[in-house]
């Protein structure tokens, strides 16, 4: 069976095709209705963290306001914001009426 050599370029011109998709930020918001138990267990089923990186994003999440959890393309960054949306109140919480926010933010 013979095989095609790769055109001139082509190799190239796809890499261009991958640069030129923007990505986005799934960035999580901090609030004071959320214990770091929810954060630690909602990050890792929702984007298959480990705990030590879950961990590492409540820490900065509740220190500094927000946390990058997901860097992606729209489509895939608008279905990881509606994940965190959709998640559900925390039960630790008494006081807690329903999901943390998430915002995107285009990569600079």
């Amino acid at each position: 069976m013979a095989f095609a050599a790769p055109t001139p370029g082509t190799e190239s011109s796809e890499q261009e095709k991958q640069d030129l998709v923007p990505l986005w930020n799934v960035v999580l918001l901090d609030d004071d209705d959320h214990t770091y138990d929810y954060v630690i267990e909602m990050l890792c089923r929702l984007f298959f963290k480990t705990v030590e990186e879950a961990y590492g994003n409540a820490v900065e999440v509740d220190s500094t306001g927000r946390t990058i959890v997901m860097t992606c393309d729209k489509p895939a960054a608008e279905f990881a914001r509606d994940q965190i949306h959709g998640y559900g109140a925390d039960w630790r919480m008494p006081n807690c009426k329903g999901s943390m926010s998430a915002i995107l933010e285009p990569v600079a």
